[in-house]
């Protein structure tokens, strides 16, 4: 199977790695803490914690295209929007 379509730099291997580690450490806090308490927020519907952690991400990339849409700026920006966004949805949502 050839790949080399893929830019396959640091950059995309890292945000990979971010994904699977966020997808273990979900499921290793799922094991710790069973259910997690499904809660209603802001949005008035109900959400667990895996539900947060897909709009979370979701959002990132939004926000991420977003930033390449309307700015010229470095990615960093979007990556620091997109981490508070994220504390915002674990918090409120």
């Amino acid at each position: 199977m050839d790949l080399t379509w893929m830019a396959w730099t640091w950059q995309t291997a890292t945000f990979f790695a971010v994904i699977a580690f966020l997808l273990l450490g979900m499921m290793l806090w799922e094991y710790v803490a069973p259910g997690g308490g499904a809660r209603v927020g802001i949005l008035r519907f109900e959400t667990t914690r895996g539900d947060r952690l897909f709009i979370s991400l979701l959002m990132s990339a939004y926000i991420h295209l977003g930033w390449l849409a309307f700015s010229d700026a470095s990615l960093w920006g979007a990556t620091i929007a997109s981490l508070a966004f994220a504390a915002a949805v674990f918090r409120w949502v």
